[in-house]
């Protein structure tokens, strides 16, 4: 009796291991590549040998949980030079084990590969990606990468994040960007936990914006700043990302998410250098700090003539992305408050 017991319990595994038991659930199908519940593969979404291939050839990663439920797709690296992301999107993915996994983790960390390997934040053809989308096949390189791209993200994404820091030697604290109107994009950005939430629709050719309008709730983690690796912005956004699967029940969480507060701003404004006042930036303040109406957030300095020029608050506000002391010009973009908040 043990014995007949014991094979139809191995019977039962192997039957529950099999591709045919899985096609209850099925296949999914990314890049030409089939990909099985319980299963997880890494390959270039481009293989054809060419001269401008290269430029095409970006990975993507795709994790298939053995139980049915939402793909998230994730991407990072659209801006070569913000490398936070990538390294974000190679944590998560490679923590996400599709034997426990509900749903599928798609992940594209280097969209911009050669971006990423050379530093350079925008395409071999010296355009902005994230203002490729959807994109055409009868176009620039930038143009046939965004719409290789977002035809699979089309195709098989539930919902999106998108991975960003700070431009230009510009540093960003720690929050999410969603439409306003898309209500499950905001309960992403509330579960992602981050704190501070920036209403918005975003720009035209953007990822978040397009996909958003293509009816899948996207949301954006900006976070540090360009060129550089911050750890603990690494880290939170890999606990944002693992806390957004737990509220999508892909993943085991705990019996009743703990969502913080979020500080949902309305409106926000930048503080530019003056007209003529270019020189040396050296700012006063730091991320996160609540400044007043004309408190002082940094100074430039003219190293010709030693002329100081005082760069004011224009209004109350939480500073959410700040300049580095660097070279400056007439309209560079120093300060960005949040300034009204529900």
């Amino acid at each position: 009796m043990k014995s007949r017991l014991r094979c139809v319990l191995v019977w039962l595994v192997l039957i529950a291991a099999s591709p045919a038991f899985a096609a209850q659930w099925g296949p999914i199908e990314v890049a030409g590549r089939e990909i099985w519940p319980g299963d997880s593969q890494r390959f270039p979404y481009g293989g054809e040998t060419s001269f401008e291939a290269a430029f095409l050839d970006a990975p993507v990663f795709v994790a298939r949980g053995r139980r049915e439920g939402p793909a998230l797709c994730i991407t990072a690296g659209i801006h070569g030079d913000e490398l936070n992301g990538t390294e974000i999107a190679r944590r998560a993915f490679s923590w996400s084990d599709p034997e426990a996994l509900s749903g599928t983790v798609i992940a594209f960390p280097m969209v911009n590969a050669a971006g990423v390997r050379t530093g350079s934040r925008y395409m071999a053809d010296r355009r902005d990606l994230n203002r490729e989308f959807p994109g055409r096949l009868m176009g620039s390189v930038s143009a046939i990468v965004a719409h290789t791209l977002f035809t699979e993200i089309k195709n098989h994404c539930h919902y999106l994040i998108d991975l960003h820091t700070g431009s230009f030697a510009r540093a960003n604290h720690p929050q999410i960007r969603v439409n306003e109107d898309d209500s499950k994009a905001l309960e992403l950005a509330r579960h992602f936990g981050v704190g501070i939430i920036i209403l918005g629709n975003g720009p035209r050719g953007s990822i978040r914006r397009e996909a958003s309008d293509a009816g899948i709730p996207s949301i954006i983690y900006e976070a540090g700043e360009p060129a550089r690796f911050d750890l603990d912005q690494i880290a939170a956004g890999v606990r944002g990302i693992e806390s957004v699967m737990a509220y999508l029940n892909m993943v085991e969480g705990p019996a009743e998410l703990q969502v913080p507060d979020s500080r949902i701003y309305t409106d926000t404004q930048w503080v530019r250098v003056p007209v003529g006042a270019g020189g040396f930036f050296f700012p006063s303040v730091k991320l996160g700090d609540t400044v007043e109406p004309d408190q002082v957030i940094g100074t430039i300095i003219d190293p010709l003539t030693d002329r100081h020029t005082v760069i004011r608050a224009s209004e109350e506000g939480e500073i959410i992305g700040l300049a580095a002391a660097q070279i400056v010009l007439s309209g560079y973009a120093l300060v960005h408050l949040g300034v009204s908040h529900r």
